[in-house]
């Protein structure tokens, strides 16, 4: 029996003179799926990324707070090393992180409510859980 295509059957793969002939990656790579939803990915990995709550301290934990500020805020024109662990809001969701950074009180500004550090860090007082250094050491009440 003999079919319609038989006399091509045989024919040698066409070869074009005017287009170089494409590699075998780019072809298979004219079939590979798409990404339908572009940034699908990345939202899921940001809805999966964990935050913190805010902790909120009660009035006692504030005082000490206050307290330790107020210390360093009276040594001030001596160079005191702090390390303040604070609350840093997340800007994508809700929550945030606990950070802490190290350095040394280039001032306390009451009316803004920041403790500004040398290298320029600006630190909420209202965001502070902790402040410590070795201007706290061996003073009881601010243990």
């Amino acid at each position: 029996m003999s079919t319609l295509y038989d006399d091509m059957l045989h024919l040698p793969h066409h070869v074009s003179e005017k287009h170089p002939q494409m590699s075998v990656h780019d072809r298979a790579a004219q079939f590979s799926p798409f990404a339908a939803l572009t940034g699908y990915e990345v939202a899921v990995q940001e809805t999966a990324r964990l935050t913190d709550r805010r902790i909120e301290l009660d009035e006692g934990e504030k005082a000490a707070i206050d307290q330790r500020l107020t210390l360093v805020q009276e040594r001030l024109p001596v160079p005191t090393e702090v390390t303040i662990t604070y609350f840093l809001p997340d800007k994508k969701k809700a929550g945030g992180a606990y950070v802490s950074v190290s350095g040394t009180v280039k001032k306390i500004d009451d009316y803004e409510r920041t403790v500004v550090l040398r290298d320029g860090t600006s630190v909420q007082i209202d965001d502070i859980l902790q402040v410590d250094g070795e201007a706290f050491t061996g003073i009881e009440s601010f243990s």
